[in-house]
Formats: structure tokens, C-alpha cells, sequence
């Protein structure tokens, strides 16, 4: 009787998020699960999720560390990064010790995961780099003078060690590809494109909650990230725009955190907008799903910088799978992902910003038929389940005759 054949396991590190609030993480993962890979991620504690030190989620096996976020500037991120670096190491030992890893896929920033790949690699792991963000790009944009400091040439050095590492590279968008081909000087044959897309089962339309608008006609809403790069500060300026033409028909939920949480809501009250603006902070699915299926209109405020223009942002393609209109800052990959189904201010100017949202909010077929464009894109282009056949592509590839076969998912998870 054949012996039967063990799944390979792949260890994935993950530094700036925890899992599974790490959307994009935990749809691989869990992709590479259903599939018939072992999978282990680790990656920080959370604030008020995720603070199990270990958990088993969807089948992925979760390992998690303290990690207090970087303050004080660029000056504060060398101490999160040793501390996280750290805490990564000592859990990819004790997993190693546990068991064969086949591969180490490390997920930026920052890009010093690769070192964890490195020491595991004598035992056979193969590398392989999941590219989320344009680390060098992240310093120029948020920190002033960071071109000409000793932490944006770190980065751009770590970036090309850790291309040259890679064993493979998985790139967000065709533009981090064409960094990868460009700067990282990686085989284009081993650069393969897996989009952060949304799971449509996750993304079905409700009912419009009209409690949310709080007695108001519309409802305009954020869904993200609220660090120094992501432009909530002029969501809530082009709103202030708005109520001073005198509209008073609309409220605004700005879900989210991050650690320009407390500036903008002080910058909301300067504004004289907390009647009209409210910050949930971090929301349940539910939560989400209920505010964007009342919602008029959808934000993406990222203003125009070296990595805002390149890079895919999550929240547009999940405003799309909702069937909501947005409009977006003019940047290279927003159009790519939404075409017509956003409107597109330039100059990163807010009352421009505030122009789009009003031609929006007053024409209710604008905003139905943008709303049907952007669903119908996601169904047909942008959504996970093509993103998931890449990514099992990629490591069929990766892994040759070692990758489960294509029957073999069941198999694999009890192995």
C-alpha cells in the first residue's frame, strides 16, 4: 500500500497586519488550504482582534506576537521592524523544529523577511515574495526628505536583496510586476500577477440600513487604512466643502484605523463636522457590507504620490463588488481597476473631489448605472476566484511534481 503524500507546507510571514483581519492574506491562505497545502501564518497580535497567540482559522494554523506599531516618525519603524524580525524568527524555528516548510512566502513591507527565508532555506524552503507595497515609494510619500535619508536608500537596498532572493515573485498589479522586472531584475517567467480581489460570496448587496444616514437622504462612506498616505484628511475637507454650499442632505462613516485616527477626528471637529462625520473605527463584515449597500457614494481619497499611483487599493474594487459609484483621486492604477465606474478628480484637490461627489449625488442614474459597471467588472475580471487561479498556478510551477494534484484538496488537508 502507497504511503500517501505528505502536503506541502507553506509558512507565510506577515508584519504590518494580523490575520485574519489581513484580507489579502488569509483568501491565499485559505486558497492554498482548499487546494491541499499545509498552511502557517505568522504575524502580529492585534489591538482588540486577533490577540490569541495561536489560533486555527479556516484551517490555517496562526501564529501570533506582541508588536507595538512604530511612532515618532521614520525613526520609530528600525525598532518595529528588529522587534518584529525577532519575534518571526524564533516562531519560523520553532515551526521548522515542528516539521518540514517547503516554502516561505513573506509578505512587505518591510523587506527584511527575506533574512527568515534565508535561514530556513538550507532545509530545502524555497522564497517566495508576495509584494503588497513599493517600501521605497512608502517612505517618499510619507515622510518629507525621505529621498535624501539613509532610511529610503536602506529600503531601496533591502528591496533588491529581496528580490534577488525570491525564488518567485507575487506582484498586486501589473505595475509592481514591472517594478519587480524593472528594479528587482527578476525573470519576468517568475513574476506572476495575484490581485487583491474581493470574495463575492463576501460581497452581497443588503438592504439599505437607513439608520446609517441618520435621517439624512445619502450616506457617503470610507472603508481603509487611515495612515499619513491615504488622504482621509481630504475626504473630510471636500465633506466640509460640501456643507459650505450648504448641503445638508447627506452623512458620512469613515470606517477604519490607523495611526492618523485621532488627527483626523480632531480635524473633523476644526472642521465643524462631528454632527455630520462619524469614525467607527475597525467594523465587523457585517457592518461593512451593511453601510456600503446604503451608501450613495464611496470615497478613495488617495492623493497622487510614488506609491498611491501605483498601487491597487483594496477598497475601490470592494466598493465596485458592492455596485457603488466612488470617485478616486486621478491615480495610474485607481483607473485601472475602476474605468467608468469612478469619477476622477485632479490635483489632488478636495473641492474637486467635492464636485464629483455632488454630480453624483444628484443624479441618481449616474450613480445606478456606475454601480452596475463596477460589479459587473469585478464579476468578470477583478474578482478572487481569477486572482485564486493564479495563485495556484504560480505554485504549481513553484513546486512542480511536489504541488497536490488538482484532485488531491481533500487529501491534503488531513495529511
Amino acid at each position: 500500500m502507497s504511503t500517501p503524500r505528505r502536503a506541502p507546507h507553506v509558512l507565510v510571514l506577515v508584519e504590518n497586519l494580523s490575520v485574519p483581519l489581513d484580507r489579502r492574506v488569509t483568501q491565499e491562505s485559505r486558497c492554498l488550504v482548499e487546494a491541499g497545502y499545509q498552511v502557517t501564518v505568522i504575524c502580529p497580535r492585534g489591538r482588540t482582534q486577533d490577540t490569541e497567540p495561536e489560533a486555527v482559522v479556516d484551517g490555517i494554523r496562526v501564529l501570533r506576537y506582541p508588536l507595538t506599531p512604530a511612532t515618532g516618525g521614520a525613526s520609530g519603524y528600525p525598532k518595529e521592524y528588529a522587534v518584529a524580525l525577532w519575534h518571526t524568527f524564533r516562531l519560523a524555528l520553532r515551526v521548522r523544529r515542528q516539521g518540514p516548510v517547503d516554502v516561505v512566502q513573506a509578505c512587505n513591507p518591510p523587506d527584511l523577511l527575506f533574512l527568515v527565508a534565508l535561514a530556513l532555506r538550507p532545509r530545502g524552503a524555497r522564497f517566495v515574495f508576495d509584494h503588497h507595497d513599493l517600501v521605497p515609494e512608502l517612505f517618499l510619500s510619507r515622510f518629507t526628505g525621505a529621498r535624501r535619508g539613509l532610511l529610503y536608500w536602506a529600503t531601496r537596498v533591502v528591496e533588491r536583496l529581496t528580490f534577488a532572493a525570491a525564488d518567485g515573485v507575487i506582484s498586486t498589479n501589473e505595475s509592481y510586476r514591472e517594478i519587480a522586472v524593472r528594479r528587482g531584475k527578476v525573470d519576468p517567467a517568475d513574476v506572476t500577477v495575484v490581485r487583491s480581489g474581493p470574495d463575492l460570496s463576501r460581497f452581497e448587496r443588503l438592504d439599505p440600513d437607513p439608520d446609517l444616514r441618520r435621517g439624512k437622504e445619502h450616506l457617503l462612506a470610507y472603508l481603509g487604512v487611515m495612515g499619513p498616505q491615504d488622504g482621509v484628511d481630504y475626504a473630510l475637507r471636500a465633506v466640509g466643502e460640501l456643507r459650505a454650499r450648504g448641503r445638508d442632505d447627506f452623512h458620512c462613516i469613515l470606517m477604519g484605523a490607523g495611526d492618523s485616527l485621532e488627527d483626523l477626528r480632531a480635524l473633523s471637529t476644526e472642521l465643524g463636522l462631528d454632527d455630520v462625520v462619524d469614525f467607527p473605527g475597525r467594523v465587523s463584515d457585517d457592518f461593512v457590507r451593511r453601510c456600503l449597500s446604503t451608501a450613495s457614494v464611496c470615497l478613495s481619497p488617495d492623493p497622487k504620490n510614488p506609491l498611491n499611483d501605483l498601487s491597487t487599493m483594496n477598497k475601490v474594487v470592494e466598493y465596485m463588488a458592492m455596485g457603488r459609484p466612488l470617485v478616486s483621486f486621478d491615480l495610474k492604477e485607481a483607473r485601472v481597476s475602476a474605468g467608468d465606474a469612478a469619477l476622477y478628480a485632479t490635483d489632488d484637490d478636495p473641492v474637486r473631489l467635492a464636485d464629483d461627489v455632488e454630480t453624483l449625488l444628484d443624479d441618481a442614474d449616474l450613480r445606478e448605472e456606475m454601480g452596475r459597471r463596477g460589479r459587473a467588472r469585478v464579476e468578470h475580471e477583478l474578482s478572487w476566484d481569477a486572482s485564486r487561479r493564479h495563485l495556484l498556478a504560480f505554485y504549481a510551477r513553484l513546486l512542480g511534481a511536489d504541488a497536490p494534484r488538482p484532485d488531491s484538496g481533500e487529501r491534503g488537508r488531513s495529511a
